[in-house]
């Protein structure tokens, strides 16, 4: 019989009718087949790298160092074994037989279907599919390569199998890291990095313990992590970074949700409104905003959604329109610049709640990442003038920035980077994006700075920041300040292993030297032109960048279409934000 059942798809609430009475039909996401073919033929190709290294070091390559030490290392640990010792590699090697590990996976994709509010059935596909398949792939290479174990007194019985690879290891590696990396991505708080690292330790101490019971080389537990990390790669790029597989839409949905306009037209002047992007915003999470905003003396908070076509902007601009005294963003760094260039000049207070991916502005601005906390910390605070960056170029209308901007491989992750990977992942879905764009071509280009004469330079990226510390905590621009009234450049130019080698080690020293308007700082080598010379900053108040042919550009983290040209200028104090206290 028919019956009225309530629908939350798209994080609204409707209803829908339903037949009770058909048998449903269950339907595969669209892009299956398509998506389980690639993994095929990739997981062929990882088979066949794994199968070739262990032809190598048990051929060619037996005679040559390291792997003529490598016995070394067994007999190392056999001297040092005791009681206590053998117990606890007994229970570290356990941590990875087969039977822990299919159990593990079993219960891991359990939780992660039935005790969430909505079913996480990709994370689940992720950690099952890259677990089964480092096993198979771990089949085929103990067929294909022949190793005879250590030559030591070893604690185990020995399987019918080659030692290379370690299944133990691989296993652990697929298990453990395929968790660190869900739990990374999807818990809050200050456990997370916490868990996330205990779980990355776990293949490593299951590798020690293999080493210490004499069942494996090292070359085979480093083959077993590499067998175990390259299945999470595959599936996890194929699952949470690729497009291919999306879900049937529903029929019937009726969404329920109040349009900007609704709101806006019932909301006295004076309030506070609350712009939200409704992806990340949930019921449970607009109650928690509400609560803590009547605690900070903002009573009847008006919640303004943001739609695919207007991403904040037009909801900002009408709420100051209509008398919004303070205005809360709530969403990534995509929606944080819509509200920002809207509010720009207005003098009207933001408050920042960070529920994005990458979250750049607030973490710069040292704001916590938990939305609750935030809103509480920017609301116990003050307002602060911060400067924005002013942009534009062919085919790019010009608007404002508040993190970021740039080209080539920055801009080229971005655009590899699906919004249903940023939501499943998190920042490290930008890592499985950046392994299929490393090798974006080197481009050429003009840059003139303020006054001063235009210089030719080729590079990897180019980044102009307002801010300079990305995901990770690696800082890109050292000198950049967002309330300084300047603009930083980055240009990167590694050549080869040595230049990414030393481009890094400069990134990493976060020097915190001043560099005047329109100067440079690089690496002691290379001469004016910039050849040799793997980073090189600038600060600047205009910039006008033009390429020998179009690149990759983003905007805050989002891809605004290839182009030949960008323009940034500053726009000193343009932004009124609040912040805690401690951020004079």
């Amino acid at each position: 019989m028919p019956t009225t059942v309530p629908d939350r798809s798209a994080g609204t609430t409707g209803t829908r009718t339903e037949n009770t009475g058909s048998a449903r039909s269950f339907t595969l996401p669209r892009g299956t087949g398509r998506t389980a073919a690639r993994i095929g033929v990739l997981t062929v190709c990882q088979a066949a790298l794994m199968v070739g290294f262990g032809l190598l070091i048990t051929g060619p390559a037996k005679s040559l160092w390291p792997l003529t030490v490598e016995d070394n290392v067994n007999e190392g640990f056999e001297d040092v074994r005791t009681g206590t010792f053998n117990t606890l590699s007994f229970i570290a090697s356990e941590a990875g037989n087969t039977l822990t590990v299919v159990i593990g996976t079993l219960l891991a994709c359990l939780c992660l279907i039935l005790i969430p509010r909505l079913p996480m059935w990709r994370q689940a596909v992720f950690l099952a599919v890259a677990v089964s398949l480092q096993s198979l792939v771990f089949l085929a290479i103990t067929m294909s390569v022949d190793r005879h174990r250590p030559t030591v007194d070893r604690l185990d019985a020995s399987p019918p199998t080659s030692s290379y690879t370690s299944g133990h290891t691989g296993a652990a590696t697929a298990l453990y890291a395929g968790l660190a990396v869900l739990a990374l991505s999807r818990m809050r708080g200050p456990w997370r990095k916490v868990v996330g690292a205990l779980l990355l330790l776990l293949p490593l101490i299951v590798a020690v313990a293999r080493l210490y019971r004499g069942m494996h080389h090292p070359t085979d537990v480093l083959g077993g992590m590499a067998n175990g990390g390259l299945s999470l790669l595959i599936v996890g790029r194929a699952l949470f970074v690729d497009k291919s597989v999306t879900a049937v839409p529903s029929k019937g949905a009726i969404p329920a949700a109040r349009t900007a306009d609704d709101d806006l037209a019932e909301r006295a002047s004076g309030t506070t409104a609350v712009i939200l992007n409704p992806t990340v915003t949930d019921a449970a999470a607009r109650e928690e905003l509400r609560e803590t905003l009547e605690r900070h003396g903002h009573p009847e908070p008006v919640f303004i959604e943001t739609t695919a076509d207007d991403p904040g902007s037009g909801q900002a601009t009408r709420a100051v329109r209509e008398g919004a005294t303070v205005v809360v963003v709530v969403g990534g760094d995509g929606t944080v610049r819509a509200v920002a260039d809207a509010l720009a000049d207005s003098g009207v207070p933001l408050a920042i709640v960070p529920s994005g991916t990458g979250n750049l502005l607030a973490r710069n601005l040292g704001l916590p990442l938990s939305p609750t906390a935030a809103l509480d910390a920017a609301l116990d605070g003050r307002p602060h003038r911060l400067d924005l960056g002013s942009i534009e170029g062919d085919d790019l209308a010009a608007t404002r920035f508040a993190a970021m901007a740039g080209a080539g491989l920055d801009a080229a992750m971005m655009e590899h980077t699906g919004s249903r990977a940023k939501a499943q992942l998190g920042w490290p879905a930008y890592v499985l994006a950046g392994v299929g764009t490393l090798r974006t071509p080197r481009m050429r280009l003009t840059v003139r700075l303020d006054d001063a004469p235009a210089f030719r330079r080729t590079a990897r990226m180019v980044l102009v920041g307002n801010v300079g510390t990305v995901q990770g905590g690696m800082t890109l621009l050292p000198d950049a300040r967002p309330d300084d009234g300047l603009l930083d450049l980055l240009v990167l130019d590694p050549r080869g292993p040595g230049g990414w080698l030393r481009a890094v080690r400069t990134l990493m020293r976060r020097s915190s030297t001043s560099t005047p308007p329109g100067s440079v700082r690089t690496l002691p080598s290379g001469d004016d032109s910039g050849t040799g010379v793997p980073v090189e900053f600038f600060t600047f108040k205009r910039a006008d960048i033009t390429f020998d042919t179009p690149q990759s550009r983003e905007l805050d983290g989002d891809p605004v279409g290839p182009g030949m040209r960008l323009t940034a200028e500053v726009r000193p104090g343009a932004l009124t934000v609040l912040l805690p206290s401690r951020e004079k």
